[in-house]
């Protein structure tokens, strides 16, 4: 019994060392941050300057495309009205060639939207890098421990998106 009782009190004072030990530890904060990527593609000067750049750079193909379109459609509803005064060959000619300017459009306005999509996501990707270059940048500056990108919930105070965008914006 004397055994057990020199052992407990001399476990208490370690358990009571330990947790003055760890006090320090478990006091030190642990910094969560959020940012909205969506938010910063919409609103980051670099996000709209690369969308401005896209539209301009398809600007004149997509025009192309508009006027090719409009053409198809005339020269359909012209085939439509005359189509009753035509001998069959004469109809079956213009059928033929508008279903080959049919099939032009289509493959033009494919080859338009693939050649979009991939530049799109080139010039989104450099935005991107951009974008986490500086949410590090942030991150470090005001020592958070973690940065989330997405969520279900996250309460405004830990959302650091505008000061992202701001530090974006700024970098030019």
């Amino acid at each position: 019994m004397k055994y057990l009782s020199l052992r407990l009190p001399s476990l208490w004072a370690l358990v009571g060392a330990l947790a003055l030990a760890a006090a320090p530890a478990m006091a030190q904060e642990f910094r969560v941050g959020f940012v909205s990527l969506d938010r910063i593609l919409r609103e980051a000067g670099a996000a709209k300057t690369a969308q401005a750049k896209l539209e301009q750079e398809f600007s004149r193909r997509e025009k192309e495309l508009n006027d090719l379109g409009a053409s198809l459609k005339t020269q359909s509803e012209r085939y439509e009205r005359e189509a009753p005064t035509l001998s069959e060959s004469q109809r079956q000619q213009r059928q033929k060639a508008l279903i080959d300017q049919d099939r032009e459009f289509q493959r033009k306005r494919r080859e338009i939207q693939e050649d979009m999509t991939s530049r799109k996501n080139e010039e989104l990707q450099q935005v991107l890098e951009r974008a986490n270059r500086v949410v590090r940048q942030v991150a470090e500056q005001e020592k958070y421990d973690l940065i989330l990108q997405e969520a279900v919930y996250i309460n405004p105070k830990h959302d650091i998106t505008e000061k992202v965008i701001k530090a974006l914006n700024n970098a030019r």
